[in-house]
């Protein structure tokens, strides 16, 4: 397995990070008590504040970034690019994928978008190595 593939393992796992984050502070309280509710959950998260909302708003971007990475990843291997290049430009992509996280979390909405913004280079990069 190569360096490029064990990172599209991890970010598929990051979206299922950040709803752990989301989630965390309801989790083993009472419903009646603002607890996770696994019977609606979509409502629960859907009331959540501040960096909780935020956890769940990465949650949801990570999702959608998924697609891209993984095509990318999966081009460039099928054309037998140089792979130290599809494992550099993937690592990044993670690399950067935990700041976007971390930005997310921390509510510094322009380093976000800076990470965000080159962790798709990363991605469309992938489809000319």
């Amino acid at each position: 397995m190569t360096l490029a593939e064990i990172c599209i393992l991890i970010a598929c796992l990051l979206p299922i990070v950040c709803a752990g984050i989301a989630k965390s502070q309801g989790f083993g309280k009472a419903r009646r008590d603002g607890g996770f509710d696994n019977h609606d959950p979509r409502a629960w998260l859907a009331g959540l504040q501040g960096w909780q909302a935020r956890a769940h708003a990465a949650q949801l971007n990570s999702f959608e970034a998924l697609p891209l990475f993984i095509a990318g990843v999966l081009v460039a291997q099928h054309h037998h690019a140089v792979q130290q290049t599809v494992n550099a430009l993937a690592a990044a992509f993670i690399v950067l994928r935990i700041g976007f996280i971390w930005a997310y979390l921390t509510d510094r909405a322009s380093l976000r978008s800076a990470l965000w913004t080159l962790g798709l280079i990363c991605c469309v990069g992938q489809f000319f190595v």
